[in-house]
């Protein structure tokens, strides 16, 4: 069988400052990979899309490269979904346009694809680095080597791989429906047990930097303490949870010729998804009376039990404290 090829998508937003750093660490690659540089229709007057053209200006090494724009704001998801069926290789190595990818990060990912033949997903753990590229903290955000359903199952914190650190199977974008939605991690995850192996690599062959405007910051921004804080965060999580539940559903409807033990449980963990969106609703916008059906689902979810019960624990809470309390 030969060797997978690699595609590296550089993914950029309003990066003008950092979107250099990202592509200068895609060109050092030690195997030759077809890459796309590609901003999401940044609102910067073309200043992110310039300073991309700027890190290519010259380059004569081995790899093919393309820099482009979407003519219009897609969003993360969208974004992918088109940059999959642009890309010629089998695997997609994601670079976010404020991360730093180390030199043999493409070659470690393609022979952990090369020798794990049913993965979907191959991601790795990271390092946390600022603004400025100093280091923040050593190999983190990891999971364990191997992820199936059952251990999403029962690990019920909606754990997955980090989106930024993921190698992805081509397929598991241009063989699904469209990823719709605002963060891709959790869908991709899934996405990956329910058509076959996701692993996450021990090693850090990322710099993954940290700042204000990284999506997962503003998800789950918890910079306000009072309850408006609380519920901003809380409305943007709950809305995250039901499109990732969506996205597992499509995907299953869409692939009969799965085995049917795991559509089976890929259902499980839409439900789990779903159960988590509902309790978030739930406490926001009913009486308390009307919270004991998603909290008596959770409490019967083993993954979900210790929120639930965290929750039950606001039942006798004013809502002005619960930005306080969790």
């Amino acid at each position: 069988m030969t060797a997978p090829t690699a595609t590296i998508l550089v993914i950029a937003y309003n990066m003008q400052a950092m979107i250099g750093d990202a592509v200068r660490s895609a060109l050092a690659q030690t195997v030759p990979c077809e890459i796309i540089v590609s901003d999401d229709c940044s609102p910067d007057g073309g200043a992110t899309l310039a300073a991309a053209r700027e890190a290519v200006a010259g380059y004569t090494g081995p790899h093919r490269v393309t820099v482009r724009s979407t003519p219009r704001n897609l969003g993360l998801c969208l974004h992918l979904t088109e940059l999959a069926n642009l890309a010629t290789g089998d695997i997609l190595v994601c670079i976010g346009g404020d991360d730093i990818a180390y030199p043999h990060r493409t070659e470690r990912l393609l022979q952990a694809f090369a020798s794990e033949r049913d993965a979907q997903i191959v991601g790795s753990h990271v390092d946390d680095i600022d603004a400025n590229g100093k280091l923040l903290e050593a190999s983190v955000r990891g999971t364990p080597y191997e992820i199936d359903q059952r251990w999403l199952l029962r690990r019920g914190k909606l754990a997955a791989v980090l989106g930024a650190s993921m190698a992805i199977r081509r397929t598991l974008l241009t063989d699904f429906p469209p990823l719709e939605g605002k963060v891709e991690d959790n869908m991709l995850t899934l996405r990956a047990v329910l058509a076959g192996r996701c692993f996450c690599l021990p090693d850090a062959l990322l710099g993954y930097r940290r700042h204000e405007g990284n999506l997962g910051t503003w998800v789950f921004d918890r910079s306000g303490k009072d309850y408006a804080g609380y519920e901003r965060r809380n409305r943007r999580v709950l809305a995250m949870y039901r499109e990732i539940a969506a996205d597992q559903r499509r995907c299953i409807e869409a692939r009969p010729d799965l085995p049917e033990a795991r559509r089976r449980m890929g259902e499980q963990l839409a439900d789990m998804y779903a159960i988590e969106a509902d309790m978030r609703e739930a406490v926001l916008d009913r009486p308390r009376s009307e919270w004991i059906g998603p909290l008596w689902r959770g409490l019967r979810h083993p993954g979900l039990r210790r929120k639930s019960l965290e929750r039950a624990f606001k039942l006798v809470l004013p809502r002005r404290l619960f930005g306080k309390t969790g």
